[in-house]
């Protein structure tokens, strides 16, 4: 199968954050943050590890949801219908939303 000639699915695009650090937003409330360690196709999903559950809020003032606490939780698997939503940090980002 020549790969190249395919058109990327989204297994293609999370492998490239394999190694990154993301914030993956499961409901407005509520999130885990850790580092893509491997993208699974069957169950579809993604393994975090150094991964930290985290609430987000928001406000009239500050539309944009902010996380307000955090919980670790080691190595976690998120099943890709789960997922609302993925952010990835840049490198200076991440270490400074610690």
């Amino acid at each position: 199968m020549v790969l190249d000639s395919a058109s990327p699915t989204v297994f293609h695009m999370l492998e490239r954050l394999v190694g990154k650090r993301v914030l993956a937003v499961i409901n407005r409330d509520f999130g885990y943050e850790g580092q893509v360690a491997v993208v699974s196709h069957d169950p579809p999903g993604i393994w975090l590890t150094e991964s930290e559950a985290v609430i987000l809020r928001s406000t009239v003032v500050s539309p944009i949801p902010q996380i307000v606490n955090r919980e670790p939780k080691g190595e976690t698997f998120l099943h890709l219908d789960a997922i609302q939503r993925l952010e990835a940090f840049s490198e200076g980002k991440a270490s400074a939303r610690r």
